[in-house]
């Protein structure tokens, strides 16, 4: 028999904490948040550089084998998300970003979105931080969001501050300023030297209410319909199937890589392709899994002349007494995000707004020069990293499901620098990670360039050393893509198009991908909908 709420929210991700919390603040909405992993109870999960060991947990990380180019199969890689309470708020980088704010305005201005401008996001990220600088008049105090600027200084970050200067980029210490452009000490989601996921932010304070019901360990397989109303969904607990129903609505916040296979394998996509797979057709939705946009991060290792690199500090002894103080007292290394300055640069003349991010650390990689790998190991030897990105690509991948089985993994295609504006962007951002490191109040601390190395010269060079230093920056997005034309995947209101009573909540809905981290962005979206969700609820009783 099974269990009717007014909301089912599938995903307990950065968006499903978000709508759990702003939904069940009303009492007489029943809200059942369901999520496929555990609880968020592994003492890694807080611990700001836990996260390397999470990496390599199934239990806690879904993978995804993933191709570069729809043509070479033989060209993967391996990109992760979240699967626990909290999502990849639960598991990320830590990085505090809203985007710029034309990307916001873009969406209303040129895209038809309303009420998805900048004005509503401005609003909602200054209501939801907490930042430990202080409000004023664009960044928020007070807020469930605890935001951090991180202390781990080190005296060739200051010097790589002090040559971004030279570079004509402004010392910021909030990397959200509305300009957004500079170089500055990351803000990161951290409270008193612990993660501060989504789960701590949004859920943990709504768990004792008894109209809010989390379901961990429970994997949604489909949702079903009556006609063409979306009334509950089948999850699969342990082997057993059981049946959520839903009064109200089912909202989809499974993340841009599972909340298209739920589409898919419920009847919602391309029509000649679930046809192929024996799934019955309810919406013939082409474009449910395209529109993938992911950023491409290059990376890029120095070897430095002296010990100005924290690499030993991750091994033997020393991680241990590392381990030891953080145990204490939750500070010292273990306490800090993975990369310490970021930067937001403009690559190439006549651009009106920053085209790339780097992000740096006092920290390299061991046999990196295998490739692009989820596994952190640090070399024994003093080091830098750096890694950029475009920020807005252009290239589109998609993510498709090849069998109904819920169990059978995607077909994942990421069409990196398919387009040639961002293949433009690759190569400047590489050309300017590279001037940053060559200015002369940084040069003598360089030894060599170890990745991709001084011979790596031409624009084709660089574009193919891509293939073996790149990867995903985790911040996938677009795959039920809001618009207000027919062949997209959510109107404004994010409802599925085609059908009643299903939403998609999360960032798989952007149109385009934002500037910079998606975990401030997820979270102020989630925000949004719950505002729109709420104000539908009572249009549907005036």
């Amino acid at each position: 028999m099974s269990q009717t709420f007014d909301y089912v929210i599938v995903g307990g991700g950065s968006a499903g904490c978000v709508l759990a919390n702003k939904l069940s603040a009303d009492p007489s909405y029943s809200v059942l948040l369901i999520e496929a992993g555990p609880a968020d109870t592994n003492p890694l999960i807080h611990m700001p550089r836990g996260l390397g060991k999470l990496y390599a947990s199934a239990e806690h990380t879904y993978f995804y084998e993933t191709q570069r180019s729809p043509t070479n199969k033989t060209l993967t890689e391996t990109w992760l998300s979240g699967r626990m309470l909290g999502g990849s708020s639960s598991l990320n980088g830590l990085m505090y970003l809203r985007g710029h704010q034309e990307d916001y305005n873009h969406w209303e201005r040129d895209l038809g979105l309303s009420g998805w401008g900048w004005v509503a996001y401005g609003r909602i990220f200054r209501a939801m931080e907490d930042h430990e600088l202080g409000a004023n008049e664009y960044r928020g105090a007070g807020g469930p969001l605890s935001i951090s600027v991180t202390k781990n200084r080190t005296l060739i970050m200051d010097k790589l501050i002090e040559a971004g200067g030279q570079l004509g980029l402004r010392n910021f210490d909030d990397s959200s300023m509305p300009e957004q452009e500079g170089i500055g000490y990351v803000n990161a989601t951290i409270r008193k030297g612990r993660r501060w996921s989504a789960a701590k932010a949004f859920l943990d304070p709504a768990r004792g209410r008894p109209n809010l019901r989390i379901v961990t360990d429970s994997e949604v397989q489909r949702v079903l319909f009556e006609g063409r109303r979306a009334v509950a969904v089948e999850c699969n607990q342990s082997g057993r199937i059981t049946q959520y129903r839903a009064g109200r609505e089912i909202i989809l916040s499974a993340g841009t890589m599972h909340s298209p296979q739920l589409l898919q394998r419920s009847g919602i996509g391309p029509a000649e392709h679930l046809q192929t797979l024996g799934i019955p057709v309810v919406q013939n939705s082409p474009n449910v899994g395209a529109n993938l946009r992911e950023h491409l991060v290059f990376r890029m290792q120095y070897r430095l002349n002296g010990d100005y690199s924290q690499n030993k500090d991750h091994s033997g002894w020393r991680i241990m007494l590392h381990g030891l103080r953080y145990m204490l007292s939750h500070t010292g290394l273990l306490a800090h995000p993975p990369y310490d300055v970021t930067a937001f640069v403009r690559t190439r003349q006549n651009l009106t707004r920053p085209d790339a991010q780097i992000f740096i650390g006092a920290m390299s990689m061991a046999a990196a020069e295998e490739g692009f790998s989820v596994e952190v190991k640090l070399e024994k030897e003093p080091g830098a990293s750096i890694i950029g990105y475009g920020l807005r690509p252009e290239s589109q991948g998609s993510v498709m499901i090849k069998s109904a089985d819920p169990k059978a993994a995607p077909q994942v295609i990421a069409n990196y620098l398919s387009h040639e504006n961002d293949r433009e962007v690759a190569v400047s951002t590489v050309r300017y990670m590279r001037r940053l490191f060559d200015q002369p109040m940084v040069r003598p601390y360089i030894q060599r360039e170890l990745l991709p190395g001084s011979s790596v010269q031409s624009d084709e060079e660089i574009l193919r050393a891509y293939d073996s230093v790149s990867g995903p920056g985790y911040h996938a997005a677009g795959t039920c893509r809001m618009g207000t034309d027919a062949e997209s995947v959510v109107d404004p209101r994010l409802c599925v198009r085609g059908v009643s009573g299903l939403r998609v909540v999360d960032v798989s809905v952007f149109p385009t991908l934002v500037s910079g981290n998606t975990n401030g962005p997820a979270l102020a979206t989630a925000w949004r909908a719950s505002e729109i969700i709420i104000e539908d609820a009572r249009k549907s009783v005036a």
